[in-house]
């Protein structure tokens, strides 16, 4: 019976292991993600909140050693070799701290993380400028079309930007055009663009057809559809982590000899 125990207990950990090294590979292409977007209102989260960019670092790492420590895992539980079982026990109890550390850091910086948002885009639409190939007003423009929203607080963001108020008609960031269910392109939504019918009587910003309504609160909509998601994700790794770290105990405490000859060698 002991023995039949031992033998479930190391092939579910094997399985258990294999799922860990899954999930090591999807935090890593989590973490490359946040880095490698430029189309998405993630870019302009790195420049709001610097601490974005180390925490897509921190995220590659942690994936990179998760699938590490899966790897281990499963040579540890198929070989039945308590020095690896062992290591593999510490290093998912040094991640998980690590990981509620982090969590509970990103937890109280949320508030700070909104507040740095609003100044950037702020500053990002008065100093706009139409004949930049500037990657971040690229990604701001991606936002505006794609979220069906314009400026920050409402449209009126917009009137600070002098370059833009300075036309004498009727002139309009072309991302925040309202066109209603038609689709359009990342090359027609960049810039500035005029009705074809206008007159030159002023820019003035109550006859702009464009979306009226601002992006701040449809954004940290997303941003915490998202928290949520990351959140869920990080619990359920947690959970696997600690479930992990009983089934190495268990299966460290029944091996009673070690014999390193079964340790494949390259």
């Amino acid at each position: 019976m002991g023995e039949a125990c031992i033998k479930v207990t190391k092939y579910f950990l094997f399985l258990f292991n294999l799922l860990f090294f899954i999930l090591g590979a999807v935090i890593l292409g989590f973490g490359v993600w946040i880095l490698a977007d430029r189309t998405s209102f993630i870019s302009v989260l790195q420049t709001s909140y610097s601490s974005l960019q180390v925490g897509a670092y921190v995220f590659i790492g942690v994936g990179a050693v998760t699938m590490g420590m899966g790897f281990l895992g499963c040579i540890g539980a198929i070989n039945e070799v308590r020095c690896l079982l062992g290591l593999y026990f510490a290093f998912l109890l040094l991640i998980l701290i690590a990981q509620v550390v982090a969590g509970t850091l990103f937890y109280f910086n949320v508030g700070k993380l909104k507040e740095e948002m609003g100044t950037v885009v702020l500053g990002l639409i008065r100093n706009y400028n139409a004949s930049s190939g500037d990657s971040l007003q690229e990604a701001w423009d991606y936002v505006q079309a794609q979220v069906r929203c314009c400026g920050w607080v409402s449209f009126y963001n917009w009137t600070d930007n002098v370059a833009l108020m300075n036309h004498s008609k009727v002139t309009y960031p072309c991302s925040c055009e309202d066109v209603g269910d038609e689709d359009t392109s990342l090359s027609e939504i960049k810039g500035f663009c005029s009705p074809s019918n206008a007159t030159q009587d002023g820019n003035n910003p109550e006859k702009w057809p464009v979306y009226k309504e601002g992006c701040k609160g449809k954004v940290q909509t997303w941003l915490q559809e998202n928290l949520g998601i990351i959140l869920g994700v990080c619990v359920g790794v947690a959970a696997i982590e600690l479930l992990g770290m009983l089934l190495s105990i268990c299966l460290c405490r029944h091996i009673r000899s070690e014999d390193y000859s079964k340790v494949p060698k390259y």
